[in-house]
């Protein structure tokens, strides 16, 4: 290359590392800012320096291990090579490489640690949990080891062992051309093809990557407990790699040192050739196919398969042990829920803790209502869904809907959005706007009571007074604000503010406003605004004149992108949700610590398991995240007008979080005791946690092994009732409402599940938090149950022939119906379904409106009611159960006991048809019929225990129906044959009852 073409890359290339490095150094510079005022710069300031360590600590060694090895074969060159062709060709590259060896040398290295530096600089996370690990209290179930070497040791020691995988390999390779290029090693000519000297080299570097191997088998040992056992379809070893693979990888991991051993002893001390080290090469790898791969597959086929169930048993429990630990669901209360009574009781009409506070508004359909009813300016924007929470007013507790008048910048006009407009005028939203959720007024609309902009019009439709109410309601950081919606704030034109603030009333009047917070970072100075002119690309910070030197710069301004930042370390809950606390709006976002290698727990994709029919609407998307542990360990608030991002310690125990806080200094996170009282009224169960937990509870709720390895009591989610061919899962739904074995009510995430392959109801499970802890609650029908799960009760509400004609009626060519939150609430030993009925009209600018509430009890299809209120629904349901006769329905006969007969099945007392029967004889039949269907589950499982148990519920159930027949009748004779017993029965059979048939494994 010529000189002008030297110089001429120099130049673009000392261009392109100036760039770079402006890049660079604008975007730690502006980083370093923003932390400043957030005042979290020791997260900053830790990061930074830890990538920067292992980026010259693992890039220098790298380099030098390479670069040194190949320093080492140039000077373990052979003085004399013999004449040949071979050796005529290298010398040209000889004659380019030898005078300037050190500077390629140098070329190699630097490429190399580059490469490696940068590759180490991401694991920054790794080696912070690795330095600060604390210990979780519980060992793995076969190595006794504490799970926190699993969660904060392994994973940097799996990293640094493929370090030095690597750096061998390239080392073996850059030495293996250097001694050939200097002649070395040759493959033409006389003699022999490798002198002593890159014997010695090269093989000692095969030792060093075999005993490497020695150290991969010892740790992979320990990597089996983290593996996919395919023959259970579960997570850790089985029976095969406990007791055949594992002794295998001990055996291998002796085998590779002595191989190690012999490659440098036979090379170099006693044979001095290839030859003996190619065969031990050779030898260990047959005995890792043997030993490793073949044993273990002999024992899994020919011993494990042909009994799985009892092999796998113990590793099975191991299984399910550490999934219920790692997700939190040890201490789940399972409580059984009969739910037989499928008449509505007349208590429903007169309940004050269930019924009331039925929740009706839908926040994701009513997020148009809220908008187009309260958004006033175009601009505004409430989101597609809108938040549950709770509050009490005048001493009563019940759910709002609620949702934040925020600035939406894509709604700007083109005169609006030009970039004075854009970033000083426009800068905030107004207002946390609220409703009740159970009312509506003036034709289905939402009875609002918070978040007014000035003067009302409609009294009837809103309440008088700011029943939430806040001292400052501006929104200056929300979830509508991307990266690029930065403001500028603090600016004044003259005296005047320039902040447009809100219209102020009916006559088109505004205010404005000028922001006088602590957020933001300060730009008034030249230095500053050059500053940000070249992160974000404007000149016009450097040349507009609507910055002053009391400027602010406010950006990162979306609540889960700020709290992000301050705690890199935490997988945020998708769905903030905004708050009146003291009188000031915070976002309170929920943050997990979560964990990837603990043994024997099920790991689950966060992506897949929290994606449902809300996902993308509302709430963020979950990355693509592999986990098999999680905790909501921080509830993290960002103050909605001056950014304070606060964190605070949830779950006291959480071993993750200790290691973080103790990494960032041991004050990142703030404690559980300083969490406010008027904060912590407001937490709730967090979506996503909730929904990973019951994904894993629709398997893990079985406990025995035995059963976990049939599957047939497994649950699953169901799909969204409205639209079940979707495939998109029906979302959990806040409520604040009394279940049963609860004390009093309270605000709760709840969901119904349906057994695999069915859709009828299998279980509700619930979250709350119950004294500040979390609480995971089971209500799980019998096995055997009618009730019909959501899928099904809207086909059967929405299919009646005379709600169906007024469903029609609602919806025509000029409007669409569409429903909200199907609502599964047991009650009164039965089940209670709500699903509010909406209109839209196919107008410009229509929203949707309530306009009927669809209810039924028991399966859903018997009694069901069309009704423009909940209460008038209440009472059609609580009427049509008075005229109807409590009927119990027949079961099919059981399967026979191989036998000529059938077994005898039990029947249910005849309903009494006297219209005065008590509410007492109603509920005595309806734990008969529950009796029943217990007997006969027992029956067709083939389980004499549980028969056993059945039929003594059963005659302890009738007796209490005869009991109550002679309450509500009159005393009656015990043969009168008021109440025949069921068949099978003692009474029945005049001995002991048929026993259930004999089960397959007899």
């Amino acid at each position: 290359m010529s000189r002008r073409g030297r110089v001429t890359v120099g130049v673009l290339l000392g261009v392109f590392l100036l760039l770079t490095l402006l890049g660079w150094g604008v975007q730690a510079w502006t980083d370093w800012l923003w932390f400043d005022e957030v005042q979290y710069t020791r997260v900053f300031s830790g990061v930074l320096v830890t990538r920067i360590l292992l980026f010259v600590v693992i890039g220098l060694a790298m380099a030098l291990l390479v670069s040194g090895n190949m320093w080492l074969a140039y000077r373990l060159r052979p003085v004399l090579r013999p004449n040949s062709p071979e050796q005529v060709t290298l010398e040209r590259y000889r004659s380019v490489l030898a005078p300037r060896l050190g500077t390629w040398l140098v070329a190699v290295g630097i490429i190399v640690g580059l490469f490696a530096g940068l590759s180490a600089q991401t694991r920054w996370g790794q080696w912070m949990l690795f330095r600060n690990s604390q210990t979780f209290g519980i060992e793995d179930p076969e190595f006794k080891i504490d799970i926190g070497f699993y969660v904060f040791q392994f994973p940097f020691l799996r990293y640094l062992l493929g370090v030095g995988f690597t750096a061998v390999v390239l080392a073996v390779i850059g030495s293996l051309a250097m001694h050939y290029i200097f002649g070395g090693v040759r493959l033409q000519g006389v003699g022999d093809r490798m002198t002593s000297a890159a014997r010695a080299h090269l093989t000692t570097l095969v030792a060093v990557f075999v005993l490497l191997k020695a150290l991969a088998y010892v740790l992979d040992r320990r990597a089996m407990l983290l593996e996919f056992n395919e023959g259970v379809n579960l997570y850790g070893a089985g029976y095969a790699d406990i007791n055949a693979l594992l002794p295998a990888k001990e055996i291998l991991a002796y085998i590779s040192v002595v191989v190690a051993l012999a490659i440098i002893l036979f090379s170099n001390a006693f044979i001095r050739n290839l030859v003996w080290p190619g065969i031990s090469l050779a030898l260990l790898g047959i005995s890792a196919v043997a030993i490793g791969g073949i044993y273990p597959w002999a024992v899994q086929t020919f011993e494990v398969k042909p009994s799985v169930k009892d092999k796998e048993a113990a590793y099975i429990e191991r299984s399910i042990t550490a999934t219920r630990d790692a997700f939190g669901l040890a201490g789940t209360v399972t409580a059984p829920y009969n739910a037989g009574n499928l008449r509505p009781p007349e208590t429903l009409a007169t309940e004050n803790a269930v019924v009331p506070n039925i929740r009706l508004l839908d926040p994701q359909l009513v997020s148009e209502t809220y908008t187009q009813l309260q958004q006033v300016r175009g601009f505004y924007d409430f989101g597609p869904k809108l938040d549950i929470d709770r509050y009490q007013v005048n001493g009563e507790t019940q759910d709002y809907v609620v949702g934040m008048r925020e600035i939406n910048y894509l709604e700007l006009t083109d005169q609006q959005s030009n970039w004075i407009n854009r970033h000083t005028v426009f800068t905030h939203g107004y207002g946390l706007v609220g409703a009740p959720a159970n009312q509506v007024v003036c034709g289905g609309q939402p009875f609002f009571v918070s978040g007014f902009l000035g003067e009302r019009t409609e009294e009837a439709c809103s309440s008088a007074t700011e029943t939430i109410p806040a001292n400052q309601s501006r929104i200056y950081y929300g979830e509508q604000m991307d990266g690029s919606d930065y403001a500028i704030v603090g600016q004044t034109d003259g005296n005047n503010p320039v902040e447009f603030d809100r219209p102020t009333g009916r006559d088109g009047g505004e205010q404005y406003y000028t922001y006088t917070g602590s957020g933001g970072v300060e730009i008034g100075s030249f230095g500053r605004r050059l500053l940000y002119s070249i992160k974000e690309q404007e000149p016009n910070f450097v040349l507009s004149g609507a910055i002053n030197d009391a400027s602010k710069l406010l950006y990162v301004r979306n609540p889960r992108d700020r709290v992000e930042k301050v705690a890199p370390f935490l997988t945020l809950d998708g769905d903030p949700y905004p708050a009146v606390v003291g009188g000031r709006i915070q976002w309170i976002v929920d943050g997990y610590t979560t964990a990837a290698t603990y043994p024997y727990a099920e790991q689950v994709n966060l992506q897949e398991e929290t994606a449902d029919e809300l996902t993308g609407l509302g709430t963020f998307e979950l990355a693509r995240e592999d986990i098999n542990y999680i905790r909501n360990s921080v509830k993290a608030t960002v103050d909605a007008y001056d950014g304070t991002v606060t964190l605070y310690q949830f779950d006291e125990s959480d071993p993750v979080l200790k290691a973080w806080n103790k990494a960032f200094g041991g004050d990142l996170v703030k404690p559980k005791s300083e969490i406010p009282a008027d904060l912590a009224a407001h937490f709730r169960y967090p979506a996503d946690m909730f929904k990973v937990q019951r994904n894993l509870l629709a398997k893990f709720h079985v406990t025995d092994p035995s059963e976990f390895f049939s599957g047939q009591d497994f649950w699953e989610v169901p799909n969204a009732p409205d639209a079940p061919d979707s495939g998109k899962k029906q979302p959990p739904y806040y409520l604040y409402t009394q279940l049963p074995e609860q004390e009093e009510p309270r605000f709760q995430l709840t969901s119904a599940v349906t057994p695999a392959g069915r859709q009828n109801l299998a279980a509700l499970i619930s979250g709350s938090y119950l004294n500040g802890q979390p609480r995971l609650e089971v209500l799980e029908l019998p096995d055997q149950t009618a009730v019909s799960g959501p899928v099904q009760v809207h086909q059967k509400m929405t299919n009646n022939a005379n709600i169906r004609q007024e469903l029609n009626l609602l919806s025509s060519n000029q409007a669409q119906v569409q429903y909200g939150n199907l609502l599964s609430l047991p009650f009164g030993d039965g089940m209670l379904y709500v699903e509010p009925v909406y209109v839209k009209s196919n107008q410009t600018n229509a929203y949707p409106l309530l306009q009927r509430v669809l209810i039924s009890y028991g399966d859903g299809g018997q009694y069901v009611a069309l009704a423009n209120s909940l209460e008038e629904g209440i009472k059609q349901l609580v009427e049509q159960g008075k005229k109807a006769a409590p009927t119990t329905p027949t079961t099919p006969p059981p399967p026979t006991d191989g036998g000529t007969n059938p077994t005898p099945t039990p029947t249910a007392p005849p309903a009494d048809t006297n219209p005065q029967m008590t509410a007492e004889l109603a509920a005595a039949a309806s734990k008969v019929q529950a009796a029943i269907v217990e007997v006969k589950a027992a029956q067709t499982a083939g389980d004499f225990e549980r028969y056993g148990r059945a039929l003594k519920a059963l005659d302890d159930a009738m007796t209490e129906f005869q009991n109550a027949q002679r309450t509500a009748g009159g005393d009656r004779a015990p043969n009168s044959g008021a109440s025949p017993a069921p068949a099978g029965s003692p009474a029945a059979s005049g001995g002991t009852p048929s026993p259930p048939p004999a089960s397959p494994s007899g």
